[in-house]
C-alpha cells in the first residue's frame, strides 16, 4: 500500500518575501491533494525581507479550519548562533509548532563542532519540535549526534522534499538526505516529511521524499506525517 502523508507543516507564503503563494492558494492546495491539516511557518524576524513579530501575532485572527483542512500556526525560526540561539522570540509560546533552520542569510557555516553544537543547542528550545533540513553540505553535521540528541529530546528531523530536487541551493542534498534518512531509521529517531513548499503548487509535494523513505526502508511507525498521532505528537507541548 502507498505511503499517504496527512499533513505537511513546512510551508512558506508570500509573507516571507522570497515566497510566491498566499495562505489561500496553499489551503486550498493541500484540500485539492486531500490533506487532512496544512501547517502555515513562514520566516521569522531575522530573514532578510520577511515578517516581523506582528505578523505571528496576529495568527490570533487565522481560523483553524478552511476548506476542510485544519490550519496549523506555524513558524520557521533561524538558529543565529553555535549555541543554538533562534531569533522567533516570545511568540515562538504561541505557536503550535516552531521549525528550527540554519539559513545562510542568518549564521555563517561553521565547522563540523558548531554547526552540530548549533543545531543540538536548538532543540533543546522547548518551542522547537522539528528540525528543518539538516541536509545542507554548506553546514556540515555530526549526523550520528544529531540524531543521537533528537531521539533524546523528543524532537522531529525533517525529510526536506526541496533539498532533492535539482533547483535547490543546499549542497549534497540528495546525499545527505539518505543518510539522515538511514542514521534516523537505524536510531529510532522520528523524521517529519516538509515539502517547504515556496509556491502554491509544492503544498504536500512529498514526491521524491518518500522516494528515498522507501529506498531505505525507513520505519512507517517513525514517519510522523502518516497518522493523526504523529500530527498530535508535534503539536503536544515538550515534556507532555
Amino acid at each position: 500500500m502507498p505511503l499517504r502523508p496527512l499533513f505537511d507543516l513546512h510551508t512558506h507564503t508570500v509573507a516571507s518575501g522570497h515566497a510566491y503563494g498566499t495562505l489561500q492558494e496553499n489551503l486550498k492546495e493541500a484540500a485539492a491533494k486531500g490533506l487532512l491539516a496544512l501547517g502555515t511557518s513562514d520566516h521569522s524576524p531575522g530573514m532578510p525581507g520577511g515578517t516581523d513579530k506582528t505578523f505571528f501575532e496576529n495568527y490570533r485572527i487565522l481560523p483553524r479550519e478552511l476548506y476542510g483542512v485544519r490550519l496549523l500556526r506555524g513558524m520557521e525560526a533561524n538558529i543565529t548562533d553555535y549555541d543554538g540561539s533562534i531569533d522567533g522570540g516570545a511568540v515562538m509560546g504561541e505557536m503550535d509548532y516552531v521549525i528550527a533552520s540554519l539559513h545562510s542569510h542568518c549564521i555563517r557555516a561553521g565547522s563540523v563542532e558548531e554547526n552540530t553544537r548549533a543545531v543540538i543547542g536548538a532543540m533543546r528550545n522547548p518551542c522547537v519540535k522539528i528540525i528543518g533540513h539538516p541536509d545542507d553540505g554548506r553546514y556540515p553535521l555530526d549526523l550520528d549526534r544529531v540524531v543521537d540528541a533528537a531521539k533524546e529530546l523528543g524532537v522531529a528531523l525533517e525529510i526536506n522534499n526541496s533539498s532533492l530536487r535539482p533547483s535547490c541551493r543546499r549542497l549534497r542534498g540528495p546525499e545527505l538526505v539518505r543518510e539522515l534518512a538511514r542514521k534516523a531509521a537505524a536510531k529510532g529517531a522520528y523524521a517529519v516529511l516538509g515539502s517547504d513548499a515556496h509556491i502554491w503548487c509544492d503544498v504536500g509535494n512529498f514526491t521524491e521524499g518518500l522516494a528515498v523513505l522507501r529506498e531505505v526502508d525507513f520505519p512507517e511507525a517513525q514517519l510522523l506525517n502518516l497518522s493523526e498521532e504523529g500530527l498530535a505528537y508535534l503539536l503536544r507541548k515538550r515534556g507532555q
